[in-house]
């Protein structure tokens, strides 16, 4: 004969105990966080789309290998890219340093 389990005193306390939910003003705070940095993201991109609008002149620019006519939305995003890399290849030379 097969032994049977017996139930638990309290059935309740035998189940893993879940997180507490979230407060109704935590979760109201995060989604205005969510809404705001949406936002955010649109208004950026239209700023970008309109400055890169404003910016298709073609400027001549003089590249290393050579000289030619070239959009200066080009030129500046060229630059931003040099400079983030740049960038980041002093903060992580500086982060390294730090160890």
């Amino acid at each position: 004969m097969i032994p049977r389990r017996q139930p638990a005193a309290n059935a309740a306390a035998a189940l893993p105990s879940s997180p507490p939910m979230a407060k109704a003003d935590d979760r109201q705070q995060v989604e205005q966080r969510s809404r705001a940095r949406q936002v955010g993201v649109l208004v950026l991109i239209a700023l970008g789309v309109l400055f890169a609008v404003l910016n298709l002149d073609e400027v001549s620019v003089n590249w290393i290998v050579g000289t030619w006519r070239t959009p200066l939305i080009i030129v500046i995003a060229v630059s931003v890219l040099v400079g983030a890399a740049i960038g980041f290849l002093i903060g992580r030379q500086r982060s390294a340093d730090k160890r």
